[in-house]
């Protein structure tokens, strides 16, 4: 056989295949996923990216296939709060707190980590706009419902605030709970270099 001609042979096959598992792997993470989830984990790539407009639009899409879904609903919660949209953020965290209050499956892990994760973020916007014993009583919810969802960094924290070492749920309620034990000329619960690294929470 002709070297070129087999060599373009080959090179033909290795482009079909590829073709072909790209298309495979569209289509079953658009028609064989759960109605929303594909245009949320679109949202996830966006938010990661910083592109909030885009993300919104596609969390948007996911709420059109899917009412209520809750992945959908805390990423648009994230995505108002990075924008430091932060009313707007609380009006999605409350809705999806009590919605999953609701419905929730007690051994439905993934949404038990969600609505921890609702709570711990709720919590923040409280802690911004100066609510520290609200603010407080949403982490030590979000610290009973899943303290695991809470530890550490995730790839989310890396990419979106580019530390390995953001403050925790569970830092920020043991210091807010030992300032407000003292008198109230002596608090300082305010501090906006440090108070800037305190990270979002996405299950």
């Amino acid at each position: 056989m002709n070297p070129r001609v087999l060599k373009r042979f080959i090179i033909i096959c290795l482009i079909a295949t590829f073709i072909f598992f790209t298309a495979s792997a569209i289509f079953k993470g658009y028609f064989e996923s759960a109605p929303g989830d594909y245009f949320t984990r679109q949202g996830d790539i966006l938010l990661g990216d910083k592109k909030y407009g885009e993300a919104l639009e596609s969390f948007g899409k996911a709420l059109e296939e899917q009412p209520n879904h809750r992945g959908a609903l805390m990423g648009r919660a994230l995505v108002f709060m990075q924008q430091k949209e932060y009313s707007q953020a609380d009006v999605e965290l409350t809705f999806l707190i009590k919605f999953l209050r609701k419905s929730l499956d007690p051994e439905d892990k993934t949404g038990i980590g969600t609505l921890s994760a609702a709570y711990a973020n709720r919590g923040i916007i409280k802690d911004r706009h100066g609510k520290y014993k609200a603010a407080f009583d949403d982490y030590v919810l979000a610290l009973k419902t899943d303290e695991g969802v809470l530890d550490g960094p995730s790839i989310f924290d890396k990419v979106l605030y580019g530390t390995t070492k953001p403050s925790t749920v569970r830092d920020r309620a043991i210091y807010i709970h030992k300032q407000l034990q003292l008198p109230p000329e002596k608090r300082l619960l305010k501090v906006p270099e440090i108070d800037d690294k305190q990270r979002m929470y996405k299950p």
